[in-house]
């Protein structure tokens, strides 16, 4: 891919700010955009080094302009985490529908292509596993989840309206459960909550009898898949996960274990509406951009505590 000119979203998020940081070192120019509601300012500090690098502090649910060329849009800008989007449900629902259509716009004046950032929570508490892209989905429309996953099925429908009405190349990405560093300690998120919970000495908490399963995968991996997806002429949503699939009670014995930790482990009543298993199927990642995750769920759970560690000493 020759050197582009990108404009991110949720760039001091978790998963924008890895992905900026590789956009850079791949050569890119990258305009990154946040607001700061969930995104994190350290976040950009090593970004700001470089000279590639600008940033506007914005909120995306109003019109955004941009000076110069833009070759692309990626759409990063969320809350992601259930006590995040529960903090902010109209907000996240107005930054998947409203900031949606302005970056859309936005792609319409510069001519450039657009990458929205979806979910796997759009396929709810699934009934069909593992998950490909053609299932429609069981969701509650207006359940306590719904402000993420129908915000996100709807940014979906909006994204390919556009571009059908208006010939704006898109990419999308399904993203399933991603972990690793910068995401933030206190997101509530399970793999966060077990580390942060054994360094500050506490029981680790499992909702339900810890028999949900959920298929993790790493920060790089992730940001693999992405740039392989900007890069290949493919317009219909994908799948990026791991396939191997764990309980919640296997991962905090794990994370138990790589920390050497004690701690006891609590069990509380299961959030309604919360998936009883989520694993994607990736045939298509692997078929249309040579793409499954490398990193095993040991050596990133490894990086991602140590990572932690130095953050919790400092």
């Amino acid at each position: 891919m020759s050197h582009i000119r990108i404009v991110l979203t949720g760039a001091a998020g978790f998963i924008g700010s890895n992905l900026a940081g590789r956009l850079l070192q791949e050569g890119h120019a990258v305009i990154g955009v946040d607001n700061f509601m969930t995104g994190n300012p350290a976040n950009l500090d090593s970004l700001q080094a470089w000279p590639s690098f600008t940033f506007i502090e914005h909120d995306v649910i109003q019109p955004i302009g941009v000076d110069g060329p833009v070759d692309w849009v990626m759409h990063f800008a969320s809350p992601a985490s259930p006590p995040k989007y529960l903090n902010y449900p109209i907000e996240t629902m107005r930054v998947n529908g409203e900031g949606t259509r302005h970056l859309l716009e936005l792609c319409q004046h510069k001519n450039a292509g657009f990458l929205l950032a979806s979910t796997s929570e759009i396929y709810g508490d699934p009934s069909v596993h593992p998950q490909p892209e053609s299932y429609y989905g069981n969701v509650n429309a207006i359940g306590p989840r719904s402000c993420y996953n129908e915000a996100k099925r709807y940014a979906e429908a909006l994204t390919y309206w556009m571009s059908r009405t208006y010939g704006i190349p898109v990419r999308v990405i399904r993203i399933f459960n991603t972990f690793g560093p910068k995401m933030d300690l206190n997101d509530g998120r399970v793999i966060t909550n077990f580390i942060n919970q054994i360094l500050a000495d506490k029981n680790l908490t499992i909702y339900g009898d810890g028999s949900q399963t959920r298929s993790f995968q790493y920060i790089d991996d992730l940001v693999d898949g992405i740039l392989r997806l900007l890069d290949t002429p493919y317009d219909q949503p994908v799948n990026l996960g791991n396939p191997v699939e764990h309980t919640i009670l296997e991962i905090a014995e794990i994370v138990k274990e790589l920390m050497n930790s004690t701690a006891s482990i609590e069990f509380l009543p299961l959030p309604e509406d919360d998936p009883r298993r989520r694993k994607p199927d990736i045939t298509v990642s692997k078929s249309i951009l040579g793409w499954e995750p490398k990193i095993s769920l040991h050596e990133a759970l490894l990086r991602t505590i140590r990572y932690y560690q130095s953050q919790f000493i400092h």
